[in-house]
């Protein structure tokens, strides 16, 4: 076998110059392409990063300002629900204290009336009792109750002031002398008694008022001596309203 030499070379100088013709034509564009590409890929990918940590940032500030955000509308919510419950105890407080008043007066009101009615009850008791004891020491009236009157009577005159019953006994209209029933046949003792116990005097008059119940009183135009289970029954009843 022979080796073509002069074929060699022809085929290493043609292999020689599609290399330098590849360099020349098509590797240096494509390179030079390839470059561009890789320089645009990279100012791109500079650019998206650029852009990344501007987002990244953006996305910090915007979670630390909604972090501040819960923080503000959790102390509004505490503030709010402090002064709700600030409020809420204020107006308990108040409504209590109302109540309390409500209560307190309605507490006075019931004693109040409470007492009232036990006054308007022992007021109507009193006065019943006085009623009853009216009418029983009406059914006593009689000459021997007339009699004690009678003595009553003459010992209050004596009992007088000697000026007063001097004044009395010169009073030109007279004297009065008032009882429950008709004196009757006893009215000559009677003015014989007062007589004597006035020192004389210069008219009686003998009136009957049935109110007396019992009991003989000395009337006058400027003077009254009291002495019946009337006046008696007045004295009593004015000493229950005093004591009550």
């Amino acid at each position: 076998m022979t080796i073509d030499f002069w074929g060699l070379g022809l085929q290493a100088v043609n292999v020689l110059i599609l290399v330098w013709l590849l360099s020349r034509v098509f590797w240096r564009p494509v390179a030079a392409a390839i470059a561009k590409r890789q320089k645009t890929a990279q100012e791109v990918i500079g650019s998206a990063k650029a852009t990344q940590a501007k987002a990244d940032t953006a996305l910090t500030e915007a979670t630390k300002a909604r972090a501040g955000i819960e923080e503000e509308r959790a102390a509004m919510r505490d503030a709010a629900k402090a002064d709700a419950e600030t409020a809420s105890k204020t107006i308990l407080n108040e409504a209590r204290a109302e109540a309390e008043a409500i209560l307190a007066a309605a507490k006075d009101t019931i004693s109040h009336d409470a007492i009232a009615a036990r006054k308007a009850n022992d007021a109507q008791a009193s006065e019943l009792s006085l009623k009853i004891a009216a009418r029983l020491l009406e059914r006593l009236n009689g000459p021997t109750v007339q009699s004690v009157f009678l003595s009553q009577l003459v010992d209050a005159i004596a009992d007088m002031p000697a000026a007063d019953r001097k004044a009395l006994a010169s009073d030109p209209k007279g004297i009065e002398i008032v009882s429950a029933t008709d004196t009757g046949a006893e009215q000559g003792k009677i003015e014989k008694e007062i007589q004597t116990a006035l020192g004389g005097t210069r008219e009686i008059r003998f009136t009957t008022d049935p109110n007396l119940i019992a009991g003989l009183e000395l009337r006058s135009p400027h003077f009254t001596l009291h002495n019946s289970w009337a006046a008696d029954l007045t004295q009593v009843r004015k000493a229950v309203k005093d004591a009550a």
